[in-house]
């Protein structure tokens, strides 16, 4: 393979130079690429061509991401920023965002991430691109996952696989499922924590189907980080399901493509994953080594190469990603423990709780916040219909949802805009099953208990423009607006399978609460005819034996 800065005169049009870094893009030559893109951006700064200077910008925050120096890409995406901004709206700064969301939730600063996620999305939205704006959705999904809420990941990656389902390229199919599939890893591990077996079982399968369905796209694509991260993926669905001898060559191609090409995080989640097979094989011996080396080797960030040796837990391990942090010493943890080298295994176990509980303050941070600015968002939805009047006027104490004079304000002009615009708008009644039953059994604390995690369960599975209401005492109502039936049964079946596994016993031994609910869809145009013929599917779904949805 030639090296193509032999290709590049210094008096060749900036134009060569880029296109050359593009093709390093391609073939995923990192420190090629990486070092042209820096020579391009020295120059177009030299002489004053913004936009080159501006797209080497963005080449440079590419080479780093994929190289995983994500601080580092995070230093030259916010240059590249204030040169992208002034043009206007753009795919490459929309694209410029989404890698920096990702590279920001990863390092676990959530703020950071979401204010990318969100500003990439107005961008899509502004360019009207269905298929920027899906991936823009996706981009925001993956910054929930990491988060700690998969279940909202998954349904803002459902929306994005929705505005695409009959155009998308490859490269869309392959963001999508990959990204589903990471979050489904990701519910599969809270679920088997929080002791649902069946519930992780279930998603585990899902989990499959994606990898599977991934793998001949990233393949059409040719890219070849996603054909290892589609790799690496499917090869753990397949270890976690104990189908090792299929999840082997699978893992191995991933590594080789990581090593090979200089894809330095994926290597190593890559290489834990594979000390993790062969704990499963009862090799702990060779797991153990191989976790020491990767963890010696990453004591000392200032290159990739292995060093002499350092202490078991180096504390420079904490400038490595919160998430590949804790997979370390979880591996590490378990390997120690087969081997029965006690004082090992707990150290690491003791460095894996204390980077997950600084991980986890950050998520219920950064999910607190979002939250609140999603409250005050949704307070001045309707234009400041509200404003002069107590906010709490419109809020149900118990829950903090809208009651039923927030749906006497807001609903009527949401249905007089459906009507007008001939836009669709789907409402749905949810019942809680049983709840006269709960509170007899387990005390109306608990029953108020439930209601608050239900409250909180339907927040974290609808968007910001749906309105979320207490309707009765056991009773909530969305409205959807710009959603069709089926896509608002989608929404509701992933409510009803969240409860449905939602750890209730740590409220009360033996607790179980699972859903009914009925959906109704304009037309008619009418408040009190949509909730009736939502109550009457409702009715439908208790009478059809419960924990269902129905269609009115």
């Amino acid at each position: 393979m030639r090296d193509l800065l032999n290709d590049l005169s210094d008096d060749a049009p900036l134009s060569d130079w880029l296109d050359l870094a593009r093709l390093a893009q391609r073939e995923a030559r990192l420190d090629e690429g990486l070092r042209l893109a820096d020579r391009i951006w020295r120059r177009a700064e030299a002489e004053g061509y913004i936009i080159e200077q501006a797209e080497a910008g963005k080449l440079r925050s590419f080479f780093l991401l994929r190289q995983g120096d994500l601080a580092g890409m995070l230093e030259a995406g916010q240059r590249a920023l204030h040169l992208l901004r002034p043009l206007g709206p753009s795919v490459s700064l929309c694209e410029l965002l989404r890698w920096m969301s990702l590279a920001a939730c990863e390092l676990g600063d959530y703020d950071q991430g979401l204010a990318c996620a969100h500003e990439c999305l107005r961008q899509a939205v502004e360019l009207g691109d269905a298929r920027l704006r899906a991936v823009a959705l996706n981009g925001l999904g993956a910054c929930f996952e990491r988060m700690g809420d998969p279940w909202q990941a998954e349904r803002l990656m459902g929306e994005a696989a929705g505005l695409v389902r009959d155009s998308a390229t490859p490269f869309e199919r392959v963001v999508t499922l990959t990204n589903l599939c990471t979050v489904a890893l990701g519910a599969y591990h809270l679920q088997r924590d929080a002791e649902t077996p069946e519930a992780a079982a279930r998603t585990l399968e899902r989990a499959l189907e994606l990898a599977r369905q991934a793998r001949p796209f990233s393949l059409e694509l040719g890219d070849l980080y996603g054909i290892a991260l589609t790799a690496s993926n499917f090869g753990e669905v397949l270890l976690r399901m104990g189908r090792l001898d299929e999840a082997e060559p699978l893992l191995q191609e991933a590594l080789e493509h990581a090593s090979r090409c200089g894809f330095h995080l994926l290597g190593w989640r890559v290489r834990c994953t594979l000390a993790e097979w062969l704990l499963a094989r009862g090799e702990a011996a060779e797991a153990w080594q191989r976790m020491q080396d990767l963890i010696t080797e990453l004591s000392s960030p200032k290159d990739n190469a292995p060093h002499a040796p350092q202490p078991l837990v180096p504390p420079s391990l904490d400038h490595l990603p919160p998430h590949l942090h804790l997979r370390l010493h979880q591996v590490a943890y378990q390997a120690a423990k087969a081997l029965d080298l006690l004082a090992p295994a707990l150290t690491h176990l003791e460095a894996a709780r204390s980077v997950e509980r600084r991980r986890g303050v950050r998520q219920l941070m950064a999910q607190s916040q979002y939250f609140v600015s999603r409250l005050e968002a949704e307070i001045q939805v309707d234009g400041g219909a509200c404003a002069d009047r107590d906010p709490a006027t419109f809020r149900d104490p118990l829950t903090g949802l809208g009651n039923r004079r927030c749906l006497e304000t807001r609903l009527p002009p949401m249905l007089r805009a459906a009507e007008q615009e001939d836009r669709p708008l789907t409402v749905a009644l949810i019942d809680a099953d049983g709840l006269e039953q709960i509170n007899e059994r387990h005390g109306r604390d608990i029953g108020d208990r439930v209601l608050q995690e239900l409250a909180q369960l339907l927040r974290e599975n609808t968007r910001t423009s749906d309105l979320t209401l207490r309707w009765s005492g056991e009773e909530f109502l969305i409205v959807f607006p710009d959603t069709i039936a089926d896509r608002g049964f989608e929404v509701c079946e992933r409510i009803r399978a969240s409860v449905s596994v939602h750890p209730w016993q740590r409220l009360s031994a033996g607790l179980d609460v699972t859903l009914s609910m009925g959906l109704a869809s304009a037309p008619p145009y009418a408040t009190d005819l949509l909730v009736a013929r939502a109550t009457q599917a409702v009715q439908r779904a208790k009478h059809l034996g419960r924990n269902r949805v129905a269609l009115a």
